[in-house]
């Protein structure tokens, strides 16, 4: 177990004890003094072969510990790390190691989905590079096949995951296939068949004639496509006039078994029984009146094509049409196509729409602007395709999960999400669970061919419970792959055994995932786990933020607007690439900007550089006294309150906001300040005084690498190694809260004078273009008694960042305008100190720069503002070179404005 610094002093412990902790210092500088520069190459991979080694990512299963659970949403077996894993992994991390930090028992399960479609789409196209398709090898052997692949590559983004510091249960991998799993998924869907959840039916599917599969709806992606309407005469039966009707599928026409108009459409009343003839094909179809047409659009007269669309297979089925399915699974025209079997779909409908137009039957086409839906993983325009599925009805899962959410037991970060989660699961539809692949949970369903009964079962029946019959058959469906992912909580733990881990770990605490599967899988994940494991699955989620390419647009490979994440990890490491992340993800569409990352990597390097000083230059570590100087209670101070705010900050889950506070207190305060501050004592003569600078800073250097290790675990993980009592491993410390009890307000407010004041010498020295080591003698002009007490006791601290001193105190009116004569006035808060200019620079040759500066600036807006005033300019000129030319206008109005107050400041009125 790791051992740190009391507070603000160093330990103290036998004689033995002092001499491994001085031993450790002296080695800690022989190394640092070989690493002049942080290379996060160096020691990310060397840190997490030590972290997998110890084993410290698997729970310790310590009843006395508070558990604390995050599944890792299971990555599909065929997928690479992108920018979305990057940030939604980085934001677990966080979380599993800080939770750890504070005493928690903390599991977060690693492991990965077998990506039904996916997964088979890959090993297709190997079978394919072979000239074999899988029905050509047979269903066990391409089920072989894909075992195989899996185990040559469906490890990839698992070892990407460790590339970026995610502290996984790695020893404890799931996968969605596995034997445990397996068995899970088989109960459920026995016990849903068996309440009459599950159900077998011929219903209009989503098809993906690629993928040969129905898809659910939330699995269809939409995109505008610009197409043709076309409007066609139907001749009606024993007449010479027509309806027309207006269609962007023509090739669906073949299927047509009625021609629907609104019973309010005064046009068409009189035609409402009558009979028409289907062109190309001669089938007599009949008008019906429904009032779902939409009197607007297209002539108000609609085919019908239950077969093929869902809104007229619902009209189908209310008036009892036919449904003539025309299309074969693999998208082309079937036998009840007549002349046009055997044609893919586009050529079927350009041969339909000539034909039409050789007949007279094409009245006119327009352009036509929709929504077409498309396979999410292949891209296939889906096809409305009635077939014998298997579905699940919703509505009774669905209300107890509405109820969880309604109540606040599961609560979601940004909140307005728990509103589209709610919108949907009110208006939830039966969910279409089977697919025709031959990867997945193959259903465990049964025919017998002997009495057609169906058997399901979650073992295999030997015979039929019914008969007694022997010939049996298994369901050729897979499951939707999203069927098992609603699983994931629970059966990763055990279920349906009531193992320890289960009974540990469920319901998890916190899910983190992206906005676009809040249906998909979150509501379901709700959903099985009230009904199978008796309670929520967790009781927050998260919904990380969409990482857009740096124009908007999404990242995307297709694009080329895509950004590997693991090229970052190579060229910044991955500290800084998590740390860059976390900072950048503020809202909910966030432009990625490669800047958050190279900051992200200077801040690693600034921490480093500030670790190297402090473990090189400290005093031999033995007790020293616990006594605090004026800085060393500010900067105290101040870690007490950046600790506290960053854990408010960390229990909103407003990662972004933690970073900044990260950022701010270690770069502004501790490196810029602190350190510089400390200097004065490190290197002084003193050595009570060196000891006591060293205790702090040890103390404080600890406690910054703790603060910091969720968010930079690989580079606090090594600095706190050379640490003096670097044992163990920084997971294992305790989590700094901070406490706003513990802020020393008097220090923090006197420090903030100081720094005002430093910095406004600073500024005016940097104006004067006064070297920075030529020192400077200032008098104080000020009726308060606190400041010329302050400055007055910490008057060293002036000198050695400012290089001035101040010689002494001024006041009445004529002594304060005697000194005012030829020196330069900084404003403190409070007062102003005046620094005589003689000896500092040539004030003469100062002048005349200022000038001259002036002059030149003068002209230039005069220039500027001259194009300005040219009306012939600005009505003539392209509005982008006005618009630059009033920016540039604006920008030496500021400029002028500044060097003659800069001009005022130091030689009174002129300047011109």
């Amino acid at each position: 177990m790791r051992r740190f610094w009391g507070k603000g002093v160093l330990p103290g412990g036998s004689s033995r004890d002092r001499e491994r902790r001085n031993g450790r210092v002296q080695e800690t500088r022989e190394q640092l003094k070989k690493n002049k520069r942080y290379s996060p190459a160096d020691i990310e991979s060397k840190w997490m072969e030590r972290w997998l080694e110890a084993g410290i990512f698997s729970p310790r299963l310590d009843a006395e510990r508070e558990a604390y659970c995050i599944v890792l949403p299971p990555p599909n077996v065929t997928g690479s790390l992108h920018m979305g894993h990057a940030l939604n992994a980085s934001f677990q991390d966080l979380l599993i190691r800080l939770n750890r930090m504070r005493g928690k028992d903390t599991l977060w399960v690693c492991g990965t989905d077998h990506a039904g479609i996916a997964t088979q789409n890959q090993v297709e196209k190997q079978l394919a590079r072979e000239g074999l398709s899988r029905q050509d090898v047979g269903r066990e052997e391409f089920e072989r096949r894909v075992w195989r692949w899996r185990e040559q590559y469906g490890s990839t983004i698992i070892n990407q995951l460790k590339r970026l510091g995610c502290a996984l249960d790695y020893q404890g991998e799931r996968f969605t296939l596995d034997e445990g799993y397996v068995r899970a998924v088989y109960r459920v869907f026995t016990a849903l068949y068996e309440k009459g959840y599950i159900y077998r039916d011929e219903y209009m599917v989503n098809w993906c004639t690629r993928c040969h599969t129905a898809l659910s709806d939330l699995e269809v992606e939409h995109r505008e496509d610009e197409d043709r309407f076309y409007y066609i005469r139907y001749p009606l039966k024993d007449s010479d006039e027509y309806l027309t009707i207006a269609t962007a599928r023509p090739e669906t026409m073949l299927g047509d078994t009625a021609v629907a108009v609104n019973p309010r459409d005064g046009r068409y009343r009189d035609y409402v029984g009558r009979t028409v003839v289907l062109p190309l094909v001669g089938r007599e179809i009949p008008v019906i009146a429904d009032e779902y047409v939409d009197m607007e659009f297209g002539t108000g007269a609609l085919k019908i094509t239950p077969a093929h669309d869902p809104n007229d297979f619902e009209i189908g089925r209310k008036h009892g049409l036919a449904e003539i399915n025309v299309f074969t699974p693999d998208g082309r025209i079937n036998q009840e196509g007549g002349r046009f079997e055997g044609l893919e779909l586009e050529d079927a409908r350009q041969q339909i729409v000539a034909r039409l137009e050789r007949d007279g039957l094409l009245e006119r086409t327009e352009p036509y602007r929709h929504a077409v839906g498309t396979c999410y993983r292949c891209g296939t325009v889906i096809e409305p395709y009635i077939s014998l599925q298997w579905f699940m009805r919703m509505d009774e899962l669905a209300r107890p999960a509405i109820e969880a959410v309604e109540s606040g037991r599961v609560r979601f970060h940004p909140g307005r999400w728990a509103d589209v989660y709610l919108d949907w699961m009110r208006s939830i539809r039966p969910w279409c669970i089977s697919r025709q692949l031959w990867w997945g949970h193959r259903l465990p369903v049964w025919y017998c061919d002997d009495c057609d009964e169906v058997i399901v079962r979650e073992q295999a029946p030997a015979t039929c419970p019914q008969c007694g019959g022997s010939r049996l058959r298994q369901e050729e469906d897979v499951m939707d792959t999203w069927f098992s992912s609603a699983l994931w909580p629970f059966a990763t733990l055990g279920w349906p055994e009531e193992t320890e881990r289960l009974k540990r770990f469920y319901p998890t605490d916190v899910l983190v995932t992206a906005r676009d599967i809040i249906f998909l899988w979150v509501a379901r994940m709700v959903m099985m786990g009230l009904e199978f494991a008796g309670d929520i699955p967790y009781s927050d989620v998260i919904i990380n933020p969409t990482i857009m390419a740096k124009d908007g647009r999404r990242m995307s490979k297709s694009l080329g607007t895509g950004v590997d994440p693991l090229e970052l990890v190579e060229e910044y490491g991955a500290d800084a690439t998590r740390f860059g992340l976390l900072n950048m993800a503020s809202t909910q569409d966030v432009r990625f900007a490669d800047e958050r990352i190279e900051m992200s990597r200077n801040f690693g390097n600034k921490i480093f550089n500030a670790a190297r000083f402090v473990l090189m230059g400290v005093e031999e570590v033995e007790p020293a006294p616990s006594r605090a100087t004026m800085a060393d209670r500010w900067i105290e101070s101040r870690f007490a309150a950046t600790a506290a705010a960053v854990n408010r900050e960390l229990d909103a889950y407003d990662f972004a906001e933690a970073t900044r506070l990260l950022y701010r207190f270690v770069w502004n305060e501790f490196c810029d300040w602190y350190v510089e501050i400390a200097k004065q004592r490190l290197y002084g003569d003193d050595e009570e005084a060196r000891r006591q600078v060293s205790a702090h800073l040890l103390h404080l250097l600890d406690g910054i690498l703790r603060l910091l290790h969720p968010f930079m675990p690989f580079l606090t993980e090594e600095l706190a190694s050379l640490m003096p009592d670097g044992d163990g491993f920084l997971v294992d410390a305790a989590y700094p809260q901070g406490d706003d009890a513990d802020r020393d307000r008097e220090a923090e407010q006197q420090m903030e004078i100081l720094m005002e004041t430093i910095t406004s010498v600073r500024t005016l020295r940097s104006e004067l273009r006064i070297p920075p080591r030529k020192q400077a003698r200032a008098l104080l002009v000020t009726g308060d008694e606190a400041l010329a007490g302050l400055l007055a006791e910490h008057g060293g601290m002036l000198a050695s960042l400012a290089a001035t001193v101040i010689d002494g105190r001024v006041s009445g009116e004529e002594e304060v305008a005697a000194a005012e004569e030829g020196a330069a006035v900084a404003l403190v808060p409070g007062g102003r100190l005046l620094i005589p200019l003689e000896g500092l620079i040539d004030v003469e040759a100062e002048q005349q720069r200022l000038q001259a500066a002036i002059a030149a600036k003068k002209q230039e807006l005069e220039r500027a503002q001259g194009k300005l005033a040219n009306e012939k300019f600005v009505s003539r000129a392209p509005e982008a070179v006005v618009a630059e030319e009033r920016r540039k206008e604006e920008r030496f109005r500021g400029e002028l404005q500044e060097l003659e107050q800069q001009y005022r400041r130091f030689f009174g009125a002129g300047g011109s």
